[in-house]
């Protein structure tokens, strides 16, 4: 788990402070100030427990702030104090909706803005009043009303405008940004955030500006604009210094020490950490710092240095006083614990999870409790006490789902089910995998936000529900299969991949008009079978669809590890000049896996297109290259492959006018020496051109950003053929293609192909990128690649597994072009007929030279 900084803090006679909450996104709030009018000697107790409630809410005494808030509201009520009374009430609000009791916070919101909506007038009641909409506007987002949260940040923001406070409109800019981008607005959000960032660079140096500017580089953390990020994050760091703030220079680092975890560097990661440990003046922040510390070295294997931490973080915690951060800390320290395991498993540690749930409970705080026991319940796991596991995990789970926390609630499901499972309990452990990704199905919108203060990576906490739940299914069959549960088990990868796309972008991405495969091959495309291989840990599992036909299913008991090992050295090998023997061995071995139990159906049934929705480490073998001994695949079959269950509004390609924007950079701009000229780029362009294909050109120093989004609006075209160095990665950070005026970054080229108006153009049918290449070792970069033409709404995307001789890829796309131009044939056989040419070719008869080439999405 990693602690995120969050700005929800009161302002009541002192400056903002920040603290970690547990709200569903990183929301920018403020304590409502209730001094708009002179203290008066009749309301200094109202006063006194107004500031015992600021203390002890700053505290993360939750529970114990809402008494003397609540009494503050009784006393400001008897004095005929409206206004305070109202500010009062909002704090309340707060106060509630960080223990998760949404009705009491919803009633105290909404008396506060009655209170004030009779009044609201004097510009000191417009304060109050703006401020009590932004907490109004954070209950509406932990409650995922975000269209209602979005107007009252709206509402809000012009309050500010109106009575000149920046730091407000500020603050509802982040937080409306936040917003947008839940919602899938993601352009719309980093404008917001642009703006933001332009505003603060005017404002003097203030605590206020330190973290507004620390909330707004976390915000483009969770955007996935970590190098912007990093920037506005150091900034924040440089004036806290300026101004000797201690806990804000601790608070910043961080911050960055977190935005430097995302980004992949670990080792400045740890180094920001532990400048946090030596200077930070709270015991809080320091034990948040190192137990983001020991996570990352459990993260990096490395126990040993992980076991030497733990001493001194466990006498940290104990010095800690009671507050829901400190029960947190202590959830965060044992859950570590148990994934290092052995002997970490110990009694002492369950009486530590044990102790927090207790003070959970002291608290009010239902959140923590349901985070202890539930930590417990997996502590029993760990120690195979079934029942005491399953009890405890239940009662988690209880709890979650009556405080409307699904982002909780679909972890305890999930470890519901593996209790099950392991029990024997298949039927049940069904239903519990059912109802965690029915969850999270729920969540997909802000999936990658969620539970930021108790949050685990996508690989540790959303793609193992997939998996495990695919692997149950499959096995509740026996011996006779099953097509409806097939079905679930197919449709459970489709959305385990969509899921890996929404966390690649940091937001739900496939949308639109669809048409489910199945209905294509059964009725429009006759002629294309559909493979869905599925890794598991013991077991290459193969779902295939035939047109016309049920389900088909076949396994092979080889080791997840075997088909990794396989799959890694055949993107090593294919790419050599010459094919081995162990090559071919093992290309005729995956062959038998996945092609071969089924084949002679396949051609009983007259298929010549096959369509792969791979898994795992198998998306960086070209199926196209597959061996039987005696052929390649590619010379029986045309080859494509998909994404899920569904394609964007599919149309033949063959039957329309060709018109291309060709974008293309021969040598590589200043800093980016490592990439050699591709001066083949010329003759490629001419190759296409000499088709008769209509082409809009940019080469060279013609070829920036902006000449291509410009191009991109004015033309109308249904390919965009890009040739130029790029890598994609399954890092969104990490993946670009390289343009005159410098790398475009996948969200910057996103931005750039949706930018067409809807009457100028018609829709781009096929993204082809010539030259770019996946990332070495990386096994979900062609996810990355093919989710860039799935976000710009392209129906097909052509491009390489690796870097291909200049020459040959020339000599490829000129095939290519000529056949889709003249052939009257799908882009998937115009792709097989092409690289059939460059087979047969003395010169490029590897498979290194032509079989890198896939096509993803629709392969009509």
């Amino acid at each position: 788990m990693k602690f995120k900084n969050k700005l929800y803090s009161f302002l009541a006679l002192v400056v903002a402070t920040t603290i970690i909450c547990t709200h569903v996104s990183p929301a920018m709030g403020k304590f409502v100030a209730n001094n708009p009018i002179n203290v008066q000697t009749s309301i200094s107790v109202a006063i006194s427990n107004l500031e015992q409630g600021k203390k002890l809410y700053d505290a993360g005494r939750f529970a114990e702030a809402v008494k003397f808030l609540q009494q503050a509201v009784k006393e400001y009520q008897q004095q005929g104090d409206t206004l305070r009374q109202a500010a009062t009430l909002s704090n309340l609000s707060l106060a509630y909706q960080e223990l998760g009791n949404w009705n009491q916070a919803q009633q105290a919101i909404t008396a506060s803005l009655k209170l004030l909506t009779a009044n609201s007038e004097k510009t000191a009641n417009l304060g109050v009043f703006a401020q009590s909409l932004d907490v109004q506007a954070s209950l509406q987002l932990s409650m995922r009303q975000t269209d209602a949260a979005l107007r009252s940040w709206q509402q809000a923001a012009e309050i500010y405008t109106k009575i000149n406070d920046n730091s407000g409109v500020v603050r509802s800019q982040i937080n409306q940004a936040q917003v947008l981008r839940i919602q899938g607005f993601y352009q719309k959000s980093i404008k917001l955030l642009n703006q933001v960032q332009q505003q603060l660079q005017s404002q003097p140096d203030s605590l206020e500006k330190v973290v507004s500017l620390r909330s707004l580089g976390d915000s483009l953390q969770l955007a996935g604009n970590l190098s912007a990020a990093q920037k506005v994050l150091q900034q924040s760091l440089e004036i806290a210094q300026r101004l000797q703030s201690f806990d804000h220079v601790a608070a910043s680092l961080l911050s960055l020490g977190n935005n430097a975890h995302a980004e992949g560097k670990i080792t400045e990661a740890l180094v920001f950490y532990q400048q946090v440990v030596k200077i930070a003046p709270s015991p809080l922040t320091k034990v948040q710092a190192q137990l983001n510390q020991l996570k990352l070295m459990i993260e990096q294997g490395k126990s040993a240095q992980a076991q030497t931490l733990l001493p001194e973080i466990q006498s940290q915690i104990a010095q800690l006083p009671p507050s829901s951060l400190a029960i947190y800390a202590r959830i965060n320290f044992v859950q570590n614990l148990l994934k290092l395991g052995g002997e970490n498993l110990t009694l002492k540690n369950s009486q530590l999870i044990a102790s927090a749930i207790q003070q959970a409970r002291d608290l009010g705080d239902k959140r923590a409790e349901a985070y202890g026991l539930g930590t417990l319940g997996h502590f029993y796991e760990q120690t195979q006490q079934w029942n005491e596991a399953q009890k405890l995990t239940e009662q988690a789970l209880f709890l979650t789902q009556t405080h409307n926390a699904p982002e909780i609630a679909y972890r305890w499901q999930w470890q519901l089910g593996r209790i099950f499972k392991a029990q024997g309990n298949i039927q049940d452990a069904i239903l519990a995998y059912d109802g965690s990704l029915a969850t999270l199905d729920s969540l997909r919108s802000d999936l990658v936000t969620v539970n930021q203060d108790v949050q685990l990576s996508f690989r540790d906490s959303v793609e193992p529900v997939y998996r495990e739940s695919v692997e149950i299914l499959l096995r509740s069959q026996a011996d006779k299969p099953d097509e409806k549960i097939l079905e679930k088990a197919r449709q459970r990868i489709e959305a385990l991949q969509l899921a890996e796309l929404d966390n690649f972008f940091r937001e739900a991405c496939l949308q639109g008009q669809t048409v489910v495969l199945d209905k294509l091959v059964d009725e429009d495309n006759p002629t294309a079978a559909i493979f869905y291989p599925i890794i598991l840990p013991e077991s290459l599992q193969v779902i295939v669809k035939i047109p016309k036909q049920p389900l088909r299913h076949y396994a092979t008991n080889i080791p997840q590890a075997e088909v990794e090992k396989i799959a890694n050295q055949l993107r090593f090998n294919l790419n050599q000049q010459y094919t081995s023997k162990a090559t071919k061995k093992q290309l005729q071995q995956l062959y038998s896996l996945l092609i071969q139990p089924i084949e002679s159906e396949l051609q009983t049934a007259g298929v010549k297109t096959l369509v792969f929705l791979l898994d795992g480490t198998l998306r960086n073998v070209p199926m196209a290259a597959l061996h039987d001994g005696k052929q390649y695949l590619l010379e029986k079959y045309a080859v494509s492959l998909n994404l899920g269950l569904q394609l964007l509004d599919p149309h033949p390609l063959a039957k329309q006018k060709l018109r291309v924007i060709t974008a293309g950079l021969i040598n590589s701009p200043p800093g980016f020496s490592q990439y050699p000229p591709l001066p083949a780029i010329e003759e490629e362009f001419e190759l296409i051109a000499n088709t008769g294909v209509e082409t809009t050109k940019l080469l060279e120093q013609q070829f920036t950003s902006k000449a291509l989004e410009s191009k991109i609006n004015s033309s109308n075209f249904n390919i965009v053929h890009i040739a130029t160095h790029g890598e994609f990665s399954s890092r969104a950070e990490d993946t670009f293609i390289l343009a005159a005026d410098g790398p475009i970054n996948v969200t910057q080229f996103d931005s750039i192909l949706r930018s067409r108006e809807g009457g100028k153009s018609s829709s781009m049918e096929l993204l082809f990128l010539s030259a770019c290449q996946t990332a070495t070792g990386d096994n979900r970069a062609v996810l990355g690649l093919a989710g860039v033409a799935v976000r710009a709404g392209a129906r097909s995307t052509i491009a390489s597994l690796w870097d291909i001789n200049d020459a040959a890829t020339a000599k490829f796309v000129g095939l290519f072009y000529q056949e889709l131009q003249h052939g009257n044939v799908s882009k998937a056989e115009a792709l097989r007929l092409a690289q059939l040419k460059l087979l047969k070719d003395p010169q490029y008869k590897a498979p290194r030279f032509w079989s890198a080439y896939i096509l993803i999405g629709n392969w009509l």
